[in-house]
């Protein structure tokens, strides 16, 4: 059963959940558990089971638009597509930066090897890959930043973070030192409907912020 406390938003298009950190949004075969396991649970009258718009990874924890149409999920794709969509994510560095905010705009390209698996790199060659950021609050040699990014691409605020501002998320396994969990939250979403009202959500910190200490940076 999906938490009813974790429902964000619900219309007759378009529902936002907070999806917690270690919940994948598509199964694979090494996934024991995905969203798909709960999207029964979300149809809240519907005969449609709601489809997930776009991605988080798995150890990100928030906002995630799911559609409950096949015409609604189209039109939120064009809205991504169009960059009607607003998104902020608040991560935890494992230091503080030595400006206060910037924007990394970094073309992003993927590799992978047999060893080490795939990931995401600078890559001339690439995607161009946009995001702004600003340091809201400092603790104990590590600060909490703000993230807006202005392209979708995978593993985007991550390698923007360690590749860009030069300090990795706290516990990212794969650009960082991966000691305790992903400190990355997909704070906010907000995506424009042109004459209805738009689909608006807020998640709350989750227990992996609150635990480190930064419950309350907001």
């Amino acid at each position: 059963m999906f938490p009813p406390e974790r429902i964000l938003f619900i219309d007759g298009e378009a529902l936002v959940i907070d999806k917690p950190a270690g919940l994948a949004v598509h199964p694979g075969t090494r996934t024991r558990e995905s969203l798909e396991d709960y999207l029964v649970d979300l149809r809240f009258g519907f005969q449609r089971r709601p489809l997930p718009v776009h991605r988080l990874d798995r150890d990100t924890s928030g906002c995630l638009l799911l559609a409950r149409n096949p015409k609604a999920h189209k039109r939120f794709q064009r809205a991504f597509e169009d960059k009607k969509v607003g998104k902020t994510y608040l991560a935890v560095l494992d230091a503080v930066p030595e400006a206060g905010e910037g924007v990394v705009d970094m073309p992003l390209g993927k590799v992978s090897s047999a060893e080490a698996g795939w990931r995401m790199i600078e890559d001339a060659r690439g995607k161009p890959s946009r995001t702004e950021w600003r340091v809201v609050a400092q603790r104990d040699g590590r600060a909490v930043v703000l993230f807006t990014p202005q392209t979708g691409r995978t593993h985007q605020i991550r390698v923007h973070a360690a590749s860009g501002i030069g300090i990795p998320i706290a516990g990212d396994p794969v650009y960082g030192n991966g000691r305790g969990p992903m400190l990355l939250h997909a704070l906010s979403l907000r995506v424009d409907r042109g004459d209805k009202p738009p689909v608006e959500a807020t998640a709350p910190l989750p227990p992996t912020f609150v635990n480190a200490g930064f419950g309350d940076v907001l």
